[in-house]
């Protein structure tokens, strides 16, 4: 028994040693790129009423964000009920954290898709219990732009 438990942790470990040093590659490559000003689309799709503001124009200039904007093109001022639950995934570090988090936390699955280029997490789904409906997380960011 010893040893099928030292077996299947050794399993989890380098499972969980392969998928962070794919997060780290990304991190760093994100990071080296040195964007510090840029512009993309985020979609955030769960169990939410808000589906119709999808995707939202998010700009990002030295870590904080300029301007959200809905899918008809109104603004998302930071004094609308919304604007918390957009902002904490509006810029390439929180998108990282997302998946920084999911992974600490222990959600059940957690999917992500890189950008080439750039390396930030474009497509994030995540799934933080299989036993409960409804609660999955899914994040795309799309339409990548730095800006000058």
């Amino acid at each position: 028994m010893k040893r099928f438990t030292l077996i299947v942790l050794a399993v989890v470990l380098a499972a969980c040693s392969a998928g962070g040093s794919e997060f780290e590659r990304n991190r760093q490559k994100w990071q080296d790129a040195n964007v510090s000003h840029y512009r993309f689309e985020l979609s955030v799709t769960c169990f939410c009423a808000f589906r119709d503001q999808m995707p939202l124009t998010v700009e990002v200039q030295n870590g904080e964000i300029v301007s959200i904007i809905a899918a008809d093109g109104s603004a998302i001022a930071s004094d609308n009920e919304l604007y918390a639950t957009f902002e904490q995934h509006a810029t390439v570090e929180r998108l990282f954290s997302d998946v920084e988090s999911a992974v600490n936390d222990g959600a059940d699955t957690v999917a992500v898709t890189y950008d080439s280029a750039y390396g930030f997490p474009a497509d994030v789904q995540i799934d933080y219990s299989q036993n409960v409906a409804d609660e999955e997380l899914y994040l795309n960011a799309s339409n990548f732009e730095a800006l000058p």
